[in-house]
């Protein structure tokens, strides 16, 4: 008979709860957060504290797509594909936060730097392991072409929503909040598109370099 340590029954109930890339993208965004953290303790500076805020924004849609395994293919998976793609964009906009990036003495560059990067690279991992399980679990239902139209959509409006959030600063919650202003805002785009070419060419080029990536970490992940 096999004697089984409790620390192995420990690290079994754990696994069931955490699975190995989400143990990563956790120990991604705790980086961030002990950078943050350390930042602040040293120059009592909350210049960065947006990142704490972005970053849970960010894991949103993770924890939308970790329940979605969960129902059976109906009204409440779509719900929450539904809900995923209302907050998806957060997880990609994290990149844009970049534009913060500034040395502010008496921070070296290069810590600032390692804190933006870090953070930039965390939103980048949880849109994409988003975006892979969205697409894994349509996968089981629906046919590839249909599921590879679903994506390139996610990749638009996840462009789009990146482009309202950064450029005309919307959140997610004011498709509750303020939805009529978010909804013109939209619909002069769509209406008026070539009065609007800054946002699309925002939209087709956020979108492509997201793509770029997930396709990348998609393939790269296969392959190896």
């Amino acid at each position: 008979m096999i004697e089984i340590h409790p620390s192995e029954n420990k690290r079994t109930a754990l696994r069931k709860i955490v699975s190995p890339i989400e143990l990563i993208l956790s120990l991604s965004v705790l980086f961030t957060i002990l950078l943050l953290i350390a930042r602040i303790e040293y120059t009592h500076d909350w210049s960065y504290r947006f990142y704490a805020w972005n970053l849970f924004l960010a894991t949103i849609p993770l924890l939308c797509t970790r329940l979605l395994y969960k129902q059976q293919y109906g009204f409440k998976a779509f719900a929450l594909i539904a809900c995923w793609l209302l907050f998806f964009p957060n997880a990609p906009y994290v990149i844009t936060d970049i534009f913060h990036f500034e040395q502010r003495p008496p921070v070296p560059q290069w810590y600032d730097l390692v804190l933006v990067f870090s953070a930039a690279w965390s939103g980048m991992l949880l849109g994409v392991v988003s975006l892979l399980q969205v697409e894994s679990f349509l996968s089981l239902h629906w046919r590839k072409r249909y599921v590879r139209g679903f994506v390139f959509l996610s990749l638009i409006l996840c462009g789009f929503g990146i482009y309202l959030g950064r450029v005309l600063r919307f959140n997610s919650w004011d498709i509750v909040a303020n939805p009529q202003e978010l909804f013109m805002a939209m619909l002069s785009r769509f209406i008026h598109p070539f009065a609007h070419t800054g946002a699309w060419a925002f939209t087709v080029l956020f979108a492509a370099m997201f793509g770029m990536v997930y396709y990348s970490c998609r393939y790269i992940g296969r392959s190896v």
